[in-house]
């Protein structure tokens, strides 16, 4: 008999075939919202979640049937980890299939900023044809600071082979890292040398608004803040302010410290108008891992890995 497996987002339909494959009876429910999960979980064994719900404790109960809860994505920010350790729930996550489109992602939005291309593009829609104020800057001879070795870091690293520029990475939880891609770095390494900051790191509670005034006033240099990573690690008012004053000279950020873009604190508002009305910040909507290949990719490396897991 089937083990049911609770998918609660909408995901690529190559994911059913491939639970089915090894043994698991797919409860496709993309339409269910968070206030009715606790009760379609039940009787289930498993559980798909991209960003509907914070699993923890009030959403899935006291006694849990879920053996596993895969988050189809890299982050894990909206698992409660240390109630799904309580309750034997083991815990994976899909970095390994979105971490190409993510990687791919970081290097075009460096060379847009580098060289003008939303601005240039606007500029020419609106007939102004300004070959000198968009005139770029080349990624070649440039110092890239990575923070966050691991899948997304590295992809981006490698992504950067090509271009002639320095790449160092700091990892606060490795050591020993380094290799083709990168050199294994300090932070004092990062402030000191980097042109160019891209964050390749989760959201905990250790790096929330890490990325504040405090914390970039301590580069050398005038910097390119590059953010694939989540939003709420970059202070949205201290980033405004460091384009402000120069000190990040220009910004391309894929996520925001608050993504409901119509909820705004006023506080959030004033700096998001701000960085909108800027030439030199780009924001896209979390779109870094948002291919059609990485669709499917994501349902390949969940079903690998409950497979290697015994599930």
């Amino acid at each position: 008999m089937s083990r049911k497996c609770l998918i609660v987002d909408p995901m690529h339909p190559s994911l059913f075939q491939l639970l089915a494959e090894i043994g698991w009876e797919p409860v496709y429910r993309p339409e269910v919202n968070a206030d009715e999960i606790e009760q379609m979980a039940r009787g289930c064994e498993g559980m798909i979640i991209r960003s509907k719900a914070i699993v923890n404790g009030e959403l899935l109960g006291d006694n849990p049937t879920i053996r596993f809860v895969a988050r189809a994505g890299a982050g894990m920010d909206n698992l409660d980890l240390k109630y799904l350790s309580s309750k034997n729930i083991t815990v994976i996550h899909a970095a390994e299939g979105n971490r190409d489109a993510v990687a791919e992602f970081a290097v075009g939005l460096l060379i847009s900023l580098l060289r003008n291309i939303p601005k240039a593009n606007q500029e020419v829609a609106g007939f102004v044809w300004d070959r000198e104020g968009n005139r770029g800057e080349e990624i070649m001879g440039k110092t890239i600071g990575i923070i966050g070795y691991g899948n997304m870091g590295r992809a981006f690293a490698n992504r950067l082979t090509g271009f002639g520029c320095k790449v160092l990475a700091y990892d606060k939880y490795k050591s020993r890292f380094g290799d083709n891609f990168c050199r294994e770095a300090t932070m004092e390494d990062i402030y000191l040398e980097s042109d160019v900051l891209s964050l390749h790191i989760p959201l905990t509670e250790e790096t929330r608004l890490m990325v504040n005034s405090e914390y970039l006033k301590r580069f050398a240099k005038n910097i390119i803040l590059v953010n694939t990573a989540r939003g709420e690690i970059v202070s949205l008012r201290d980033l405004a302010e460091a384009v402000k004053n120069g000190k990040v000279r220009g910004a391309a950020l894929d996520v925001l410290e608050n993504e409901k873009i119509n909820r705004l604190s006023p506080d959030q508002l004033e700096s998001f108008k701000y960085l909108t009305g800027r030439t030199n910040v780009i924001l896209t909507p979390h779109i870094a891992g948002w291919t059609f290949e990485s669709h499917e990719k994501i349902n390949v490396a969940l079903v690998t890995k409950l497979k290697r897991l015994g599930f």
